[in-house]
């Protein structure tokens, strides 16, 4: 008990580091050039004490729970040495994990157009089969460069066949439905099927899943775009309350804790029911470890009930009501450092990007710090808002940023080490996680609704945007650490060959 209390004070500190920056940043623009109703910034302050305590169960009970299960039955997958077998345990796990996924019940009532079961299948489909092929291209060590390649000019070739107002709903698709808690569980599941492997090239290829299973639902929804030849996407803003009493304060985030109990519980059936068959078909796994996996499960529930609680009903209302009131300014072009510097701090909020660090440290052993890759996410995701809110103010395409973006990612992984690639695509879904869609979404969609733009077509897309700026960003880190290398192993040899030494370790760390 007093390692978990150890863990959770430790946990507690990360949480407060990661929220408290965006916190004050907030507060800093309501009490200067953009005032807020005093309701709105005390569902904010109120909403950040919950992202508080649910980031600090989050983060352990992944760590517990999410990351030892998905290992366990991704080694016991690969064990079977049944091709089919995990072709069809692959394409179920990801069906049915992706049907639970809260996110996706959102993006469907944005597309009216496509009636909400079809579209929910036909990503669930998505996801299901490019699950399945990361799989395969782990188990048989495939490239993940060449696979990337193919699907993303599929998926910019389909672009043309799909009306430009259903463009960035599809893109966003992708940042959707890997949520917070599903990424944690297919990164581990990689981790566990690479494990069984033994080469040199495993770690390389234990990344990688969840960068495919995010193309999936970007060629589904085009392809339902070109089926169905949606007019355009609709977004109604959501009615912003005003409270007139602390009482009532209270009512609103005690009567939205039902709604994401039962949403969460939903969410994790899936996982549990998978990792149920598992335990009692193939891994026996001992009481000890089962009870403290359940232990885990119960800090991940009560974290992300509190999460996706103080996020919707606290964080959404603001981040709607600061963007659009800084754009209402005469200054508006304000809203490109202002939207810059949220994005910079926020990303660190975002649950699943602590499991991302945490497992790149350890398959690494340290080579990538954890510190580094989270500044390269920040500093992309600050990228990825400029971009958006330039979009807002001048109406520009998403596609004239989108193809480019990609365009740059795809020519660096030719030149740096494979698993930066692999981290790189992985990051994009899990940077675009809860915290983009509850405050960045509805900050571009406040400050489009100030310009008089459209909504579909100039504010959405911010998902994709910060899906797609870390995978330069993380390439460009790669690129660092492998000139480093050479440079502190030219040096090396130079100073081994002034002591007359006739022995040298060329093993680069970054080739792991």
């Amino acid at each position: 008990m007093r390692l978990y209390k150890t863990k959770l004070q430790e946990k507690l500190e990360e949480s407060l580091a990661a929220v408290t920056p965006v916190v004050g940043i907030v507060l800093l623009l309501c009490f200067s050039i953009a005032p807020v109703a005093p309701g709105i910034l005390l569902e904010f302050l109120v909403g950040a004490f919950f992202l508080i305590f649910g980031m600090m169960f989050f983060t352990l009970g992944a760590e517990l729970s999410m990351t030892p299960m998905g290992e366990r039955v991704g080694s016991s997958m690969t064990r079977t040495r049944k091709l089919w077998v995990m072709v069809i345990l692959g394409f179920s796990l990801g069906f049915v994990i992706t049907i639970s996924e809260p996110d996706l019940q959102v993006l469907a009532n944005q597309v009216p157009s496509v009636p909400n079961q079809v579209l929910i299948m036909a990503v669930a489909g998505g996801v299901a089969l490019f699950l399945v092929i990361a799989l395969l291209r782990m188990l048989f060590g495939v490239a993940l460069t060449p696979i990337l390649i193919v699907c993303y000019l599929m998926v910019f070739f389909l672009t043309v066949f799909v009306p430009e107002d259903f463009l960035a709903v599809a893109f966003d698709s992708g940042g959707v439905t890997t949520g917070p808690m599903t990424v944690p569980f297919i990164m581990a599941l990689g981790v566990g099927i690479c494990s069984v492997r033994n080469d040199e090239h495993a770690a390389n290829d234990s990344f990688g899943l969840v960068a495919l299973c995010s193309v999936g639902p970007i060629l589904a929804v085009l392809i339902l775009g070109i089926l169905f030849q949606p007019d355009s996407g609709s977004y109604t803003a959501a009615q912003q309350t005003e409270i007139a009493n602390s009482v009532l304060l209270r009512q609103m985030f005690t009567s939205s804790i039902p709604h994401y109990m039962m949403e969460i519980a939903i969410s994790l059936l899936p996982i549990l029911a998978f990792f149920g068959a598992f335990q009692i078909l193939f891994l026996r796994i001992e009481k000890k470890a089962l009870l403290k996996i359940g232990i885990g499960l119960v800090y991940t529930y009560v974290g992300l009930v509190l999460f996706l609680t103080g996020a919707n009903v606290g964080f959404m209302p603001a981040g709607s009501f600061l963007g659009q009131t800084i754009a209402a300014l005469p200054e508006k072009w304000l809203i490109v450092p202002i939207g810059m510097l949220i994005g910079y701090f926020i990303v660190k909020a975002e649950p699943a990007v602590y499991v991302l660090m945490k497992q790149v440290e350890e398959l690494t052993d340290g080579a990538i710090s954890g510190s580094a890759l989270q500044l390269s996410l920040s500093v992309g995701v600050a990228v990825s808002i400029g971009l958006a809110m330039t979009r807002v103010l001048t109406g520009m395409s998403v596609m004239c940023y989108l193809i480019p973006g990609y365009g740059v990612a795809i020519v660096l992984s030719f030149f740096v080490p494979k698993i930066f690639t692999a981290i790189a695509f992985d990051s994009g879904g899990v940077a675009s996680g809860p915290m983009t869609a509850t405050f960045l979404l509805p900050f571009a969609l406040g400050a489009c609704q100030a310009v008089g733009g459209n909504l579909v077509r100039d504010a959405f897309g911010v998902v994709a945007m910060v899906a797609m700026t870390p995978l330069v960003t993380i390439q460009v880190l790669g690129l660092v650490y492998q000139l480093q290398s050479r440079f502190g192993r030219v040096a090396e040899q130079k100073s081994s060959q002034a002591l007359g030494l006739n022995q040298y370790d060329d093993f680069d760390i970054i080739e792991l």
